[in-house]
């Protein structure tokens, strides 16, 4: 379990990550009583590694991160892209691309209209996810290792979803319904 609070060890994690064809990112926020979310979270996992980066730590940069996120050599990969991608454009003014959204390709995949993460990942996994953590409150500090264990599970398991689902999208020629 890994949980970034430095600029200087989130800048050595992005460039690690930027070597790989693919990421995998969520983000954990706020909205309740605001306009905008207020970022409290990231997670991102390569197929090596993932970790989870505080966003509220105190002195910290996002700017490499937001980096990784413009990167077009890098696909990121979303579950229910729109409120992570707002958050990245409010934040950095950037949209993160290329994208690719799970939700949508299970969709494409015939695997229910908009499918949430938890039955996606039982229905192509065989893995219940614990959702215990999903309704906290991350802006709260500091973070339980449950949490943190939560927070980081959405992209390990989001690494092996993304390959499942884009071998069925080769398979049935469904790629292009993706990508438009």
């Amino acid at each position: 379990m890994s949980i970034i609070t430095e600029t200087t060890a989130l800048a050595a994690f992005c460039e690690r990550a930027a070597a790989f064809p693919f990421l995998t990112v969520d983000t954990e926020f706020i909205r309740e009583k605001t306009y905008w979310p207020i970022l409290c979270l990231v997670q991102v996992g390569t197929p090596d590694e993932a970790v989870a980066i505080d966003a509220l730590a105190e002195g910290i940069d996002l700017e490499p991160l937001f980096d990784l996120m413009a990167n077009e050599d890098v696909l990121k990969v979303f579950h229910a892209a729109r409120q992570d991608v707002e958050i990245f454009v409010n934040l950095s003014g950037k949209v993160p691309k290329p994208i690719f959204d799970t939700q949508i390709a299970a969709s494409v995949c015939d695997l229910g209209d908009q499918p949430g993460y938890a039955k996606l990942v039982s229905t192509l996994l065989g893995i219940s996810i614990d959702k215990a953590s999903q309704a906290t409150d991350w802006s709260r500090r500091p973070l339980s290792e449950r949490q943190i264990e939560y927070a980081i599970g959405d992209v390990t398991h989001l690494c092996k979803v993304y390959e499942l689902l884009l071998a069925q999208l080769k398979k049935t020629g469904r790629g292009p319904w993706v990508d438009d």
